[in-house]
């Protein structure tokens, strides 16, 4: 079946005064935001951990790792998104509505939106980012996981 003629349930976010969004189907839950528990990175988008039902997740700042503004983070949202491999949370402004596109609604990302972006829906007069979970989840575990390497790395040196 041409990809054309499928339909996608996203799940529809804001960041500052941009809307995004991911596929439903990725989405695990959305919960208030609570401030997660430090923990070293060099990597800024990093906010911290928590723990949802016993599982310690990494929460990431979405508008930190897409370079965008974003609301006071008080009233903000984490979104907890499954990949294939990994789950973590991304904190976003505010959740808008879950929304189901037809693939004509549906361009490619331009080249320059990097890894991370999957397209652009185009909904009535508005035009939102959906992302790849894979891209904003799956590159941030990655580099968490090389510094946890890194760190397990230098402690055998010492020792």
């Amino acid at each position: 079946m041409p990809e054309e003629t499928l339909s996608r349930q996203l799940v529809v976010f804001s960041l500052g005064e941009e809307e995004y969004a991911l596929p439903i189907t990725q989405v695990h839950e959305i919960i208030r935001f609570t401030e997660p528990r430090s923990v070293a990175s060099s990597d800024p988008s990093v906010r911290g951990v928590i723990s949802l039902r016993g599982k310690i997740l990494p929460v990431y700042d979405l508008a930190t790792r897409l370079g965008v503004e974003h609301a006071d983070v008080s009233e903000a949202k984490i979104v907890i998104v499954e990949t294939a491999e990994d789950m973590a949370g991304v904190v976003v402004d505010d959740v808008e509505e879950v929304i189901t596109i037809d693939g004509e609604q549906l361009d490619e990302a331009p080249t320059a939106g990097g890894r991370g972006i999957d397209g652009i829906a185009k909904i009535g007069d508005r035009l939102v980012v959906l992302l790849d979970p894979e891209g904003i989840v799956g590159a941030a575990t990655d580099a968490l996981n090389v510094e946890a390497a890194e760190v397990v790395d230098d402690v055998r040196v010492a020792a």
